[in-house]
């Protein structure tokens, strides 16, 4: 079982940047694909980003055309904390962004969603 807690969310202006923070803890960690989903009010959640597990080394990490080239998803040098560093803000950007985490591969995490969910960071694009 994994817990997943994210912090890091703000209200900024467009064109700003924020980094979200995801602190994974739980049982066999190494072998979870963690990712970053986002609800915006009235819309369902969509994937944002996925990075794979520890172990899958070779993997690259999957990425929603919209944000692909704005933001990066990486892990801290401890690997249990995951980041989603977001560049050149946009107001529709504005949502409830949550990790998850799931023991298959990043397009799987991102497609099929996690099996784990953290509470949610509220980030909030002002134009």
């Amino acid at each position: 079982q994994l817990r997943l807690v994210e912090s890091g969310g703000a209200l900024v202006q467009a064109g700003r940047s924020l980094r979200l923070s995801c602190s994974v803890s739980g049982r066999s960690v190494e072998h979870y694909a963690i990712g970053w989903f986002r609800q915006a009010p009235g819309k369902e959640r969509e994937a944002v980003s996925c990075i794979g597990a520890q172990t899958a080394t070779l993997e690259s990490p999957y990425y929603k055309d919209s944000i692909k080239g704005r933001f990066t998803i990486s892990r801290g040098n401890a690997n249990n904390t995951v980041y989603l560093q977001m560049n050149s803000l946009k107001p529709e950007d504005t949502a409830v962004y949550s990790c998850a985490g799931g023991p298959r591969t990043a397009n799987g995490l991102c497609i099929l969603g996690g099996d784990y969910w953290g509470q949610g960071t509220q980030v909030t694009v002002s134009s």
